[in-house]
């Protein structure tokens, strides 16, 4: 048992000055694969058919449960 006993503390990260900060947030972002005008357009069009199919589930969905509700709590 030739070991320490002493637990060693472990050592700071050093702090990225803003500099190379910058340097590195230039070199990932010229690593992105951006979209083309037609995917772009793909992309906006399929969200947008979900966004409205799902708000007209909800829509539905909130006028049934609505109508049960005054169905079972009307005078």
């Amino acid at each position: 048992m030739t070991e320490s006993a002493s637990p060693q503390a472990p050592k700071r990260a050093q702090r990225t000055s803003p500099v190379v900060y910058y340097r590195q947030v230039v070199a990932e972002l010229r690593k992105v694969v951006w979209p083309t005008r037609e995917q772009l357009t793909t992309y906006f069009i399929v969200v947008m058919v979900f966004v409205i199919f799902m708000i007209a589930i909800v829509s539905l969905l909130d006028l049934g449960f609505g109508k049960a509700v005054f169905a079972i709590f009307a005078d």
